[in-house]
């Protein structure tokens, strides 16, 4: 069990010091300690105590580590279906419970204060009352894994993450579930000790899904921290290069027009011409590296209130006469009065259309929408180009990166942009892509961040009495 306990304090450890205030981060790292802690017991009971008392006997120092048993062991019986429940609660919440929450954490927690009271103390034999705790402590765990399997996600781009923290987390807790209270309670004790084995498997699965798929939004800190760290180092490196070369330039450009005007004045006419070719070319050095600078610089958002659907719709409206043999299919969802900056935003949308479009060559089918959740707006751009296998989808956010060989002036910067105008909203772009399928581009916006308020539709006028309605039919009239 020495393993058992290392293991899941570890990944308790990462959990919390990857973002300590994610109450779903809190509450399973508080499972993961629980769990730890019945092995931390298991240890003491079969290892440390033992030998101490075999080789080096200490009268006050096995009455302290008996004492660090018997709380670990009770931390962990009474812990592990508390903890497991709130961390289903905070993974999946209700928002018709969300002004009850506290309440109801407390509430959860008297039968655990009852059993302290009132049932036999902690020994080895039978650290608690079986079938007592049975009573309470199946249910939580059981309701904990209904609230947990039945979230549902309204897009895609996170649904694959769930079904991996299933796999790290359900097997595991029901089965400590069923070998430490169930079967204790029908008198088969000790069968805990093969919760070794899925363990195991669990931290396993916990860092395969940690660098391939994410666990818990930790592939994704990752990522945002060395992205923000790439593009801060593009932001500075950009912002030096461009002063240093708009001075250089203005130098260039002063001392050829001397040039220029001498040439002139001499009656030079290829040398004037030759002075000519060094002017264009110096002026687009500064317009490229402008333009750089342009979409690399530190974003300063000026927002305002905007409707996301007209947003989203007026930027697409210039592309309807190059879409060719594309075709659009465009599903908004109407009504949302969001706060932001609506130009950066909208060169946002307009870098992934315009990438979509691009990746099609001429043909395919675009599908560009706005969905609603319960706390999140999200804008999804999908092609159905050639996509991008797995190490080109993970390097797309890099400043500089391109796939676009061949086409001049892409600097790989179109991307990186979207990525940080959605930071600087409180939000994030994900991609997920697929060779030989297409790709799908998210933007997500939290309500809360952005201020998202729906507005009803004004209602329809009526027409007057004896007239007559013109105009297109609607959709209930067919």
């Amino acid at each position: 069990m020495l393993f058992v306990w290392i293991a899941l304090w570890i990944v308790a450890l990462i959990l919390l010091l990857a973002d300590p205030r994610s109450p779903v981060n809190r509450r399973l790292g508080a499972v993961c300690l629980s769990g730890g802690a019945g092995a931390l017991a298991s240890t003491l009971a079969d290892v440390f105590i033992p030998y101490l008392h075999a080789n080096r006997p200490h009268e006050r120092l096995e009455e302290l580590l008996y004492a660090v048993q018997a709380g670990s062991s009770l931390f962990c019986y009474y812990g592990l279906p508390y903890f497991y429940l709130l961390f289903a609660m905070a993974y999946n919440p209700s928002e018709r419970l969300r002004r009850w929450r506290r309440r109801i954490e407390l509430a959860l927690l008297l039968p655990i204060l009852l059993c302290l009271l009132f049932t036999p103390p902690y020994n080895e034999y039978h650290p608690i009352t079986y079938s007592i705790v049975v009573w309470w402590a199946i249910p939580y765990f059981l309701a904990a894994t209904f609230i947990f399997v039945t979230k549902k996600f309204r897009h895609y781009s996170l649904s694959h993450t769930h079904w991996v923290i299933c796999l790290a987390v359900l097997p595991p807790v029901l089965f400590t579930m069923t070998v430490s209270y169930v079967l204790p309670s029908f008198g088969i004790f000790k069968m805990w000790k093969y919760n070794t084995w899925l363990v195991g498997i669990a931290v396993f699965v916990f860092l395969i899904g940690l660098f391939s798929y994410g666990f818990m939004g930790l592939r994704v800190l990752i990522d945002r921290r060395r992205l923000d760290s790439t593009l801060r180092a593009v932001t500075s490196g950009t912002a030096i290069l461009h002063h240093a070369i708009k001075n250089d330039v203005g130098k260039m450009r002063l001392f050829t027009e001397k040039m220029k005007a001498y040439a002139d004045s001499t009656g030079q006419a290829e040398l004037a011409e030759d002075i000519q070719v060094v002017q264009q070319a110096s002026r687009h050095i500064q317009e490229m590296i402008a333009r750089v600078h342009r979409r690399t610089e530190d974003l300063e958002i000026q927002p305002s209130e905007v409707r996301l659907d007209e947003l989203l719709q007026g930027t697409l409206k210039p592309y309807e006469p190059l879409l060719g043999s594309i075709k659009l299919h465009l599903n908004v969802a109407e009504g949302w009065r969001c706060t932001i900056d609506s130009a950066q935003v909208g060169e946002a949308i307009n870098n992934l259309v315009s990438n979509a479009i691009e990746a099609m060559n001429g043909a395919g089918q675009l599908f560009v929408s706005l969905r609603e959740g319960k706390k999140e707006l999200t804008v999804e751009v999908r092609d159905t180009g050639d996509g991008m296998d797995k190490a080109q989808a993970a390097k797309a956010l890099e400043p500089f990166y391109t796939t676009k060989s061949g086409k001049e002036a892409n600097f790989g910067l179109g991307l990186p942009y979207a990525y940080h105008v959605m930071r600087k909203h409180g939000g994030y772009l994900q991609i997920r892509s697929k060779q030989g399928i297409g790709t799908r581009v998210y933007l997500i916006f939290p309500k809360s961040n952005v201020n998202a308020v729906h507005v009803a539709a004004p209602p329809k006028k009526r027409p007057a009495e004896g007239s007559e309605a013109h105009g297109t039919r609607s959709g209930m009239d067919n």
